[in-house]
């Protein structure tokens, strides 16, 4: 891999890009955040790149924590970038700031900013990589949205130049720090249920081969920036894969981009869910930094459901934790004395009393049975759309889940210099686990693992599998 300083990027040579000599932003008053009065000099300046739903989603998250300040963002599409832009200033102005976010189409020009303190990239798959490394040898911390990676190479790759550069990642899986999670890996890590014998992970099906037409290519989007590392000639333009919006009116996208439902541009759900659900799962196991030793794919030799099996002796399989909801992603642990569900919002155990009643939230109720309130709101949602995925958009906007707490814990190490606690050798773990069970899964038969070194066991066709290493698209490489 090409190496350079903090002081310069890895792919300014091949771009052209000249030092951008942009100064700081206006010194600026100190300001209040949730009761809390920040100095200038204590403040975290970010900088965001990657501007659709889930970065506006993230931005409320980052609004909540204390001592950050949003300055830029940078976006392939101009009307994300103004969108944000807005959103931003607007926050701004109701703090009392004199508004102000820079916007940006090259995220290598964001990198420059010396004012830049952290990135947060909110992008495809495809990119993580990149601009994470390229973000961490620019001397910056970075939040990176689950999953961390695309392949196996560059989650390893990712992990050792962080590590190299000193730098703070954090990995937004951001179920870590929610309380349900939190108090379900306690009482499995105490045990609390006994010795864990099965784990059921709801996340959903292996990406599908893309099949979509192309479209014409709007004007406001710069396709082949999109592209980036992606070599495959099969992907061409499609509003499923990077969805518009409009600005007047004010016509927000209408789905997630669809890029993660295919195996061309992504890893399905088995990454989009199983960044979050098997994440969780290895925590409570003690499993962060380690992954599976075998996986056996869906149908092989009559298995039923993907299976993970760890050296511990757990077993974990991708299939319904709830009987009458088996649409429904979450978990449940099963131990030899008791049993553990857990998802966003709700929480129960064999033993009722060991959940406190300020957290066991509402069980996930089947599609059919939902208040009619609830119902309405996934009424514009995908087919292709989780059932217990976030509420739908509206004309008037979007609604988003609150994800403060786990920003506020990177902010807080970005401080201190601490790990996060979605650090990235724990994303590159997860995001391993993810990419084995895709490689399993298309190849047909079981792969196995060696999670101490992280490479295959003898087996040469899974190690030339693209999900192990994948061939980028020149100038691209790591």
């Amino acid at each position: 891999m090409k190496q350079k300083s903090s002081k310069g990027l890895n792919r300014r040579d091949f771009l052209g890009l000249s030092a951008i000599g942009l100064t700081g932003l206006t010194i600026l008053p100190s300001y209040v955040i949730n009761g809390v009065r920040v100095a200038p000099s204590d403040r975290v300046l970010m900088g965001t790149i990657g501007l659709g739903r889930q970065a506006l989603s993230d931005f409320r998250g980052f609004a909540g924590a204390k001592g950050l300040q949003v300055v830029a963002c940078c976006d392939v599409d101009t009307l994300k970038q103004q969108r944000y832009k807005k959103t931003v200033e607007e926050w701004q102005k109701a703090l009392g700031l004199a508004p102000r976010c820079d916007t940006y189409e090259q995220y290598e020009q964001l990198l420059e900013r010396k004012d830049i303190d952290v990135v947060e990239v909110v992008t495809p798959d495809h990119w993580h990589a990149l601009m994470t490394i390229h973000a961490c040898q620019a001397g910056k911390d970075v939040y990176v949205q689950k999953p961390l990676s695309y392949t196996i190479q560059e989650a390893l790759v990712m992990t050792r130049v962080a590590n190299d550069n000193k730098r703070v990642v954090q990995v937004g899986s951001q179920q870590r720090s929610s309380k349900e999670f939190q108090k379900a890996i306690e009482l499995v890590q105490n045990g609390s249920i006994g010795h864990i014998e099965k784990i059921y992970a709801k996340v959903g099906d292996p990406p599908k081969p893309l099949d979509l037409p192309a479209m014409p290519i709007p004007g406001n989007l710069n396709w082949n920036l999109w592209l980036g590392p992606l070599n495959d000639s099969k992907i061409v333009y499609h509003s499923d894969l990077a969805p518009q919006i409009t600005l007047d009116p004010v016509q927000n996208e209408t789905l997630w981009g669809a890029w993660r439902w295919y195996l061309e541009t992504g890893n399905g759900y088995t990454a989009d869910w199983g960044a979050h659900m098997f994440d969780i799962a290895q925590a409570a196991i003690g499993m962060d930094g380690s992954a599976p030793c075998e996986i056996i794919p869906k149908g092989y030799n009559g298995t039923q459901y993907m299976t993970f099996k760890y050296k511990t002796g757990v077993v974990m399989t991708e299939q319904p934790y709830l009987e009458d909801n088996p649409g429904a992603q979450g978990i449940k642990f099963i131990g030899t004395k008791g049993w553990i569900e857990v998802a966003r919002g709700y929480i129960a155990c064999s033993d009722s009393s060991l959940i406190p009643d300020d957290i066991k939230g509402n069980r996930p109720q089947p599609r059919g049975e939902r208040p009619a309130a609830a119902q309405g709101q996934r009424q514009n949602r995908p087919a292709n759309a989780p059932a217990q995925g976030r509420p739908a958009p509206t004309q008037a906007g979007l609604q988003f889940e609150i994800s403060s707490p786990h920003m506020q814990n990177f902010i807080d190490c970005v401080r201190s210099r601490q790990k996060p606690i979605a650090s990235i050798e724990v994303g590159c773990s997860t995001a391993v686990t993810c990419c084995l069970g895709n490689i399993a899964n298309e190849l047909g038969r079981p792969v196995k693992w060696d999670p101490a070194t992280f490479t295959f066991v003898d087996d040469k066709e899974a190690c030339s599998h693209r999900l192990m290493h994948y061939e980028y698209r020149r100038p691209y490489h790591l």
